[in-house]
């Protein structure tokens, strides 16, 4: 108890002015002792108080100085505001009579420099998105200064600035109807930058190394395109860039461009066919399949027809590697058996002679059954495709659905195209080989008939 009443004396003379003894130990052994130092601290506290009060009356004097200080300043700073508030309001004043003054003096002139400051921001975007910019760079840099100028109010437009623009409006006129040769950098697929020479077709196309290339208006240069257009138009564009004078057919683009990258976006017959997957790659396999067993076909029974046409205008020589001559080779060796006999004879050389005619021809049949089963297939698979994407990307963008959509597309396209030629096909060598066997069947029936008259059996 006592150890605790000694260490709350302890801060109690910390907080009256003792700092050191509030780290150290009271050195008091008891409480008379104890009482003893805080009366002499008491004691301190009352000088230091006293020696605070003699300053602070000793500085009232001092602050009484910087308070007139102070209220003389403040009255000086009042009447500078009150000079600098009249001097505002008469330039206020000034100012509106003035405004007024340019208002009256404007007139219809302040229409007129609205309309040039609208007429300059429009020819702006022309100049920029014009390919005449690709021979004449910058023309679109002054027309915004000048159209940023023409906003603020005291601003006008002097004679030099509405002439210049008017130079520009009928340049760029005059220009959209020459053919110009220039030199220009142009930037291949690879990143190369070459200087070689472009003509320009007025305001619609620039033509370099025989090819369209094209001027990106954002970064200012004249690009190779990454494919060409039909290979008609590319000629026509190398014989203008090889022409002087004359007349020579070329493959204008009215729309500056967008005609031009419409044609270049159109895919190939290869990328279309890429397009159908392995469905399609099938089809064409069956197609060229088809295609050639037709072309055999047709070969072979057109030699076997020649042959059986000249073996039926000479019946009494017999020639075996025709069909008919083997079938009447088979009544020459059976000339002394009845009819019936002979007839069943001819019947099984005919039916011997039937399969050679007719191989492969079924074949080709089925095919053309198959292609279009094969492109509904593929349609299938491209619209799963399709509705995949649509369920991972949403429908806000086309361009994520187009490959299902494609190979929807063209495995239709390639079965009906494998389908339809195959089913003419088909239907040509069918009829050859039936038109064979009419002949070999007809020829059998008379020899059957002949020999039932000379025989009488």
């Amino acid at each position: 108890m006592k150890k605790a009443i000694i260490i709350i004396m302890a801060f109690a003379l910390g907080f009256s002015g003792y700092a050191n003894a509030a780290a150290d130990e009271i050195p008091a052994k008891s409480l008379a002792e104890l009482l003893k130092l805080v009366q002499e601290g008491r004691v301190v506290n009352g000088e230091v108080n006293d020696r605070r009060e003699r300053e602070f009356i000793a500085d009232k004097a001092k602050q009484q100085r910087e308070l007139k200080n102070a209220k003389r300043m403040q009255r000086e700073e009042e009447a500078e505001a009150e000079r600098l508030e009249g001097i505002f309001e008469k330039n206020e004043q000034d100012i509106a009579a003035k405004q007024e003054i340019l208002a009256k003096r404007l007139g219809s002139l302040r229409e007129l420099f609205g309309v040039l400051q609208q007429v300059a921001g429009d020819t702006q975007g022309v100049f920029e998105g014009s390919i005449v910019s690709s021979q004449l760079p910058g023309r679109g840099e002054w027309l915004g200064e000048f159209a940023q100028s023409m906003g603020k109010s005291t601003k006008l437009a002097t004679i030099a600035e509405i002439e210049r623009l008017w130079f520009e409006l009928q340049r760029e006129m005059t220009e959209s109807a020459k053919i110009t040769r220039f030199n220009a950098t142009v930037i291949k697929l690879d990143g190369e930058e070459v200087q070689q020479e472009v003509v320009r077709v007025g305001s619609f196309n620039l033509i370099s190394d025989g090819q369209y290339v094209a001027y990106d208006i954002n970064t200012g240069l004249i690009q190779e395109l990454p494919r060409q257009p039909a290979a008609r138009f590319v000629d026509s564009a190398a014989d203008l860039e090889s022409s002087s004078t004359g007349y020579t057919p070329f493959g204008l683009d009215p729309t500056r461009g967008q005609l031009l990258a419409l044609q270049v976006q159109v895919p190939t017959i290869e990328e279309r066919v890429n397009q159908g997957g392995t469905p399609g790659y099938v089809i064409i396999a069956l197609g060229i399949v088809a295609l050639l067993l037709s072309l055999e076909r047709f070969i072979t029974l057109t030699l076997v027809g020649s042959g059986v046409s000249k073996q039926a205008a000479n019946p009494g020589t017999t020639n075996t590697r025709n069909p008919l001559g083997r079938v009447l080779q088979v009544y020459h060796d059976n000339k002394d058996i009845d009819s019936e006999t002979l007839q069943l004879k001819l019947d099984e050389a005919i039916l011997k002679e039937q399969p050679a005619i007719q191989a492969r021809i079924a074949f080709i049949k089925i095919i053309s059954m198959v292609a279009p089963l094969l492109g509904l297939l593929g349609t299938v698979i491209g619209m799963i495709v399709t509705f995949q994407a649509i369920t991972l990307f949403g429908t806000g963008d086309p361009k994520t659905m187009a490959g299902g959509i494609s190979q929807a597309l063209i495995t239709t396209v390639l079965g009906l195209t494998v389908a339809i030629p195959t089913v003419l096909l088909h239907s040509i060598v069918d009829s050859r080989a039936k038109s064979i066997l009419h002949v070999l069947t007809e020829q059998s029936a008379g020899l059957v008939a002949e020999h039932a008259e000379s025989t009488g059996k």
